[in-house]
């Protein structure tokens, strides 16, 4: 019988198991595949640590390779197989990746991954590199996707990026970002603006739109005029206008039907947006501009500059915060004169386009609309986002309507000087 290899220190080494020149620790083993595999350690206990973790690993299917593999070569492996996503959302998630994960992040072992690893990188975007919460849910979109496809093709047990976005929300006492809507008053001073304004009035049209119907900017850019039936009263919102970069092409535009059923819809006109359609009509018929371009097919857009382009959301977020300028410099010129009272002076918020859309939800919510009507309006596929929306909407209704009450008990309890008699 042939005896058993020992260390330096005498102890019976088991099969696989070698001690090294250096004094250092090595187990070889061969996976389903037939391919050579090892690890090292610099004692025999951290190395039957090891050792019992690659059994546990064979034992659950893991990957023997998973242990050499990064987090990048599953981003690639990923990357490869990952169908049906839109042009423009997989140049976002690349961005994202090789952005902030590939430098560094994405050089750690998938095989060794933990949560606090995950948990980690996170903070440190957020406190290092200071980003933005926002930014941080788009990179966790992707890194979450990744490691499901590691744990779905047997490189890991659990995803170690679950609830990891909620923890750091906790941890940092962060929410969403939730986008301002105006309020009723800012919203009756912008649409009174446009109208009165020579200079801004052709804005008036798509502005109306988007705050009365909800569209994103997106689904507002993209629409035709075969999307819309004045005589029904009815917007049909089935694509969106995009505009990406291209890896061949450079930044174009595209269009993306709804990624969800929900965003496929039929809207109501009211009838100011009706108006705001027939205005947009005469508007261009009156200065011959008309739509030149076509694009995926889709052709006959609405909403065009004055070179029968499509509108850039940009373009019209430059026009808002232009519109936003000039409509408080008027404002702050009649309370200047007098014409409006200091305690009367209401004056425009920076905003964006996405924030009409809020605006929209929010007077919704304040009018008492049926949910599932405002979730349908809107196409949110989950209804929690429209429950978000309200939940906000009421809170601060609640608050105007109790500082209301408060005034109204005020006044009714002023003593006047004379006592009450019988």
């Amino acid at each position: 019988m042939a005896e058993r290899r020992k260390d330096s220190k005498k102890r019976v080494l088991k099969e696989g198991e070698y001690q090294r020149s250096n004094g250092t620790y090595e187990y070889r083993w061969r996976s389903e595949n037939g391919k050579r595999n090892n690890v090292y350690a610099k004692s025999l206990e951290e190395l039957r640590e090891k050792e019992a973790e690659i059994q546990r690993d064979r034992s659950d299917g893991i990957r023997s390779e998973a242990r050499n593999a990064t987090i990048n070569d599953i981003h690639e492996q990923w990357l490869q197989l990952k169908k049906g996503l839109k042009a423009n959302t997989l140049v976002n998630y690349e961005y994202m990746y090789k952005m902030y994960v590939f430098p560094e992040f994405g050089k750690r072992k998938v095989g060794s991954l933990k949560k606090s690893d995950v948990r980690r990188f996170y903070n440190g975007l957020v406190d290092s590199q200071r980003l933005k919460v926002a930014t941080v849910e788009n990179i966790h979109t992707v890194m979450h996707q990744v490691l499901d496809f590691a744990v779905e093709d047997e490189y890991l047990r659990i995803n170690p990026s679950d609830n990891a976005l909620k923890e750091l929300k906790q941890t940092h006492n962060l929410d969403s970002e939730r986008r301002k809507a105006l309020t009723a008053g800012q919203q009756k001073l912008l649409m009174n603006f446009l109208k009165n304004s020579e200079k801004y009035n052709h804005w008036l049209p798509i502005i109306t739109v988007m705050v009365e119907c909800g569209l994103r900017a997106g689904e507002a850019t993209g629409l035709r005029w075969e999307d819309i039936n004045l005589d029904t009263g009815e917007i049909s919102v089935n694509h969106t206008l995009i505009y990406y970069s291209h890896r061949e092409k450079g930044c174009v535009y595209g269009i993306n039907t709804p990624k969800t059923e929900a965003g496929n819809r039929i809207v109501p006109m009211t009838p100011a947006v009706k108006a705001a359609f027939v205005q947009e009509r005469e508007y261009q018929k009156k200065t011959g501009i008309s739509c030149k371009v076509t694009i995926d097919g889709y052709t006959d857009f609405i909403f065009v500059n004055r070179f029968g382009e499509c509108q850039h959301h940009s373009t019209i977020n430059k026009g808002i915060d232009r519109i936003i300028r000039d409509c408080n410099e008027e404002q702050l010129a009649k309370c200047e004169s007098g014409t409006i009272k200091p305690k009367n002076l209401v004056l425009l918020p920076k905003f964006s386009c996405h924030s009409l859309r809020h605006t929209c939800a929010t007077r919704l919510c304040e009018a008492g609309i049926n949910m599932k009507v405002i979730q349908d309006v809107l196409g949110h596929a989950d209804i929690t986002t429209t429950m978000n929306i309200y939940t906000e909407a009421t809170k601060n209704l609640k608050k105007k309507e109790i500082d209301k009450f408060a005034e109204f008990l005020s006044a009714s309890s002023t003593f006047d000087g004379k006592e009450e008699t019988d």
